[in-house]
């Protein structure tokens, strides 16, 4: 009896250190997104000389006829459409360490997943930096309740 309770209690040790592995490996594998340390939004032409202060960087406002032009060929942009959430492009690639441009084009803010999450004002647009850890690797973009409305393929 003895030696079976200590066959029982080695092999729940067992299983406890497998299932702990297997998370943390998950954890080291996991693709890895990084925010811009300031994302930086804008719904509005503020001009260059305008500074928001956020946290304890201060970082210039960004019109949204600027980001288009910086971020012509590293944007998605989202219609109006509630109901379909449609990104274009909705297959892209990226150098890790890229900047991209998300652009709400619906007149309600928007949930945008890219591995974080991403809350974007009416008709506005929010800067996120790419990388990952793991390259090359394919994420899902997810908008609002739609799933996989966008593919993007992250390179060295």
């Amino acid at each position: 009896m003895v030696g079976n309770k200590k066959n029982l209690i080695l092999i729940v040790l067992v299983i406890i250190i497998v299932l702990a592995g297997y998370f943390v490996w998950k954890q080291i594998k996991q693709p890895k997104i990084e925010t811009v340390v300031t994302q930086i939004e804008s719904t509005e032409d503020v001009g260059d000389a305008t500074s928001t202060k956020s946290g304890t960087n201060i970082v210039p406002s960004l019109s949204y006829q600027k980001a288009l032009v910086l971020y012509k060929d590293k944007r998605i942009q989202f219609d109006k459409d509630k109901s379909v959430c449609a990104a274009t492009p909705n297959h892209a690639t990226y150098k890790s360490g890229t900047t991209i441009m998300l652009d709400n084009r619906a007149n309600e803010a928007r949930t945008i997943k890219i591995g974080a999450t991403y809350t974007v004002k009416a008709y506005g647009f929010k800067l996120v930096k790419l990388s990952s850890t793991k390259l090359p690797v394919t994420w899902l973009v997810d908008c609002d309740e739609h799933q996989n409305v966008a593919t993007i393929l992250l390179q060295k």
